[in-house]
């Protein structure tokens, strides 16, 4: 585990008020963004898909010498192979059939500012060539053109995949991985920081009420220990639809585990503790002891994790290690 860090709120809310939470993992991706937010160094956002990595790397372009330019971001696996190479260096007017006029690209239009290459893993090997030497020489030469073009630009890449993998299987340049992983800032799933669950559903129930023209006042105790338990395997965005679903389509004040679509939190049937378990394994029977444990006192909390630990007479660093433990 990272250690424990937390970023200044003055900064937070200057260059990152979108970025919802304060769980470990998510302080310690803030923490790396602040360092090296005013320098110039390539940054390489790995996490799975939904977990909230062009919101990082727009808190780098914000906190950055360069955030009066602009911010382009590219998704590299939307781009058709055959056009790769022209959306991102531009084309000179007749380089192919349908060219009636040049275009500058999309690394010429973040002149100045930040290029978000998101899921930078898609790109053909042909424009990873390309993509280097602009790096490397801070230079690009459109389509059809022997003139290359000066280019000052910042680059953020993102990718859902593993990187060093696909270099050893051929399908990514060794170069370009050494020339993109400077900065390494991982978005963590949902699931290794529950403890974000609830404050990032109160903040989508303040976004869709607003779109929507609802007026949800907030969710039940059940629900937020749900919330908090639901292993949420589209991270960020399997939660923002879900809570958009329950909004738009209840007709109560408060979301219930019924309008949230999940199933509540079990809890033992003995109100003295929870049921001793079947296997024999000491440490496998005690770490269902601490899970049954420590759902029954989210549960009691509303999923406030401090007033959880509480009740457990834990600390709350302490609690949230054993959730992240027991994953």
């Amino acid at each position: 585990m990272e250690a424990r860090v937390v970023v200044p709120c003055s900064w937070r809310s200057r260059f990152a008020p979108e970025v919802v939470g304060h769980s470990p993992a998510l302080e310690f991706s803030l923490h790396l963004i602040e360092r090296c937010a005013d320098t110039d160094s390539t940054v390489l956002i790995t996490g799975e898909s939904g977990t909230g990595k062009e919101l990082l790397a727009r808190a780098v372009h914000q906190g950055s010498k360069r955030s009066a330019r602009p911010f382009v971001a590219v998704n590299c696996a939307a781009l058709p192979e055959s056009l790769v190479e022209a959306e991102l260096f531009g084309h000179a007017k007749g380089a192919y059939t349908g060219a009636n006029n040049s275009r500058s690209g999309r690394m010429l239009a973040a002149q100045g500012g930040t290029l978000f290459l998101d899921e930078v893993g898609d790109l053909p090997l042909t424009a990873q060539s390309k993509l280097l030497r602009a790096l490397q020489e801070r230079e690009v030469t459109p389509v059809g053109s022997d003139t290359p073009v000066s280019c000052d630009v910042r680059v953020v890449a993102a990718t859902h995949r593993d990187l060093k993998a696909m270099v050893e299987a051929g399908e990514f340049r060794l170069d370009l991985y050494y020339r993109l992983n400077v900065i390494r800032v991982h978005a963590a799933p949902l699931r290794e920081r529950p403890e974000d669950v609830v404050p990032l559903a109160e903040h989508f129930i303040a976004m869709f009420n607003e779109r929507a023209g609802r007026s949800v006042e907030g969710i039940t105790p059940q629900a937020a220990a749900a919330l908090a338990a639901h292993p949420w395997q589209g991270n960020v965005r399997e939660l923002s639809n879900a809570i958009e679903r329950a909004v738009v389509l209840s007709s109560s004040p408060m979301l219930d585990v019924t309008a949230l679509g999940l199933e509540p939190v079990k809890t033992g049937t003995k109100p003295a503790g929870p049921s001793v378990p079947e296997e024999l394994d000491l440490r496998t029977a005690i770490k269902k002891v601490e899970g049954q444990l420590i759902a029954r006192a989210l549960e009691k909390a509303g999923g406030n994790r401090t007033e959880a630990a509480a009740i457990l007479g834990l600390n709350r660093t302490t609690l949230v290690e054993k959730i992240r433990k027991l994953g």
